[in-house]
């Protein structure tokens, strides 16, 4: 018995020591966890890698040194982690009911979602902006044995357009618009992007869509591997494209960006960080503050290289959204 119960105070007082409660002084109180789930998108696309940063980057669990320099972390006890997710529809469904926090979302999407157009029979009511991060290239790849060299040529292949709670669905339907196609003019599916990938390397599927901050790395495999290539996004078919679809814009995919790949033009949306408008507003201070503190920027640009561009001068830029009134007062201190 006696051994017993020295085993039982060894373990009391590691349990005390787990709960920082000094065994023979007086009780302390610990700091008060909240979690904040951020929704992202697939592994292998840019959401991931970005919405994982960020979530170390806000995190500020007990005993992390770096937490000690006023603005680095989100507020003491905020426990951030990143969730996969199908995109941008789920995403801003999720935050909307508050079964996520916060998430990455496309511009456009979330610009359907608050007016209630589009995938979304309702308006999004409780969605509120953080910060514009980054701009999303529309990218169409096609298998290389496919011998597809325009968008015109998807009619009757065999076409991935996205999951039906992404935001790349939005942009493809956009896009095959432009073109007078829709899914009825193409073997259409929904699947999920790494699945998608896959099936194009088996051949097994002729082309997909995917909207994310090049370069994804799905397709940077792909077409590394001589897999597949870029479909341009161009000519008067891309002019009727972005007059139909004020939140696009032209952009042109750099050379290099992919393997082997020469310049690509194509259309855009821009990725914003958004939250549920019952998030407190210290907490939206506090993440807001830390996302944008110079001290995070070298974590933050080593998630993926579109992540240079997050930056609080174009913060605020065309916020499809209205924005969170925590956010508002980071911005407000910012410029004294």
């Amino acid at each position: 018995m006696r051994r017993v119960g020295s085993v039982f105070a060894v373990l009391s007082l590691a349990v005390l020591a787990m709960l920082g409660v000094a065994a023979t002084g007086p009780a302390q109180t610990a700091p008060q966890r909240a979690a904040f789930v951020i929704d992202t998108g697939p592994t292998g696309g840019t959401y991931f890698p970005i919405g994982e940063a960020i979530a170390n980057i806000v995190s500020h669990p007990p005993g992390v040194f770096r937490c000690d320099t006023p603005g680095v972390c989100g507020p003491t006890g905020l426990i951030a982690s990143a969730r996969t997710n199908p995109g941008t529809i789920a995403n801003v469904f999720d935050v909307n009911g508050h079964y996520a926090d916060a998430a990455l979302a496309q511009s456009d999407a979330v610009a359907e979602a608050v007016a209630g157009k589009g995938a979304f029979r309702s308006k999004q009511s409780h969605i509120r902006a953080v910060a514009d991060l980054f701009p999303e290239e529309v990218h169409v790849v096609v298998a290389v044995s496919s011998n597809i060299r325009s968008i015109a040529q998807l009619r009757g292949k065999r076409v991935s357009v996205g999951e039906s709670d992404s935001g790349t669905i939005v942009t493809a339907h956009e896009v095959l618009a432009a073109w007078h196609l829709g899914e009825a003019q193409v073997k259409a599916s929904h699947t999920q992007a790494d699945a998608a990938a896959y099936e194009l390397a088996q051949g097994k599927l002729d082309a997909f869509f995917f909207t994310g901050g090049a370069p994804v790395p799905l397709v940077a495999q792909l077409i590394a591997s001589r897999k597949a290539t870029l479909l341009p996004i161009s000519g008067v078919e891309r002019a009727r494209l972005i007059k139909a679809n004020p939140s696009l814009s032209a952009t042109t995919i750099p050379a290099g960006t992919y393997p082997g790949m020469p310049a690509v033009d194509t259309v855009a949306v821009r990725a914003v960080l958004i939250v549920n408008d019952q998030v407190p507003d210290d907490v939206v201070y506090g993440v807001t503050r830390a996302l944008f503190n110079p001290m995070n920027r070298d974590a933050l640009n080593a998630s993926h290289p579109r992540a240079r561009l997050i930056r609080a001068d174009t913060a605020l830029t065309n916020l499809p959204a209205p924005l969170h009134p925590g956010a508002a007062r980071y911005y407000r201190d910012a410029k004294k």
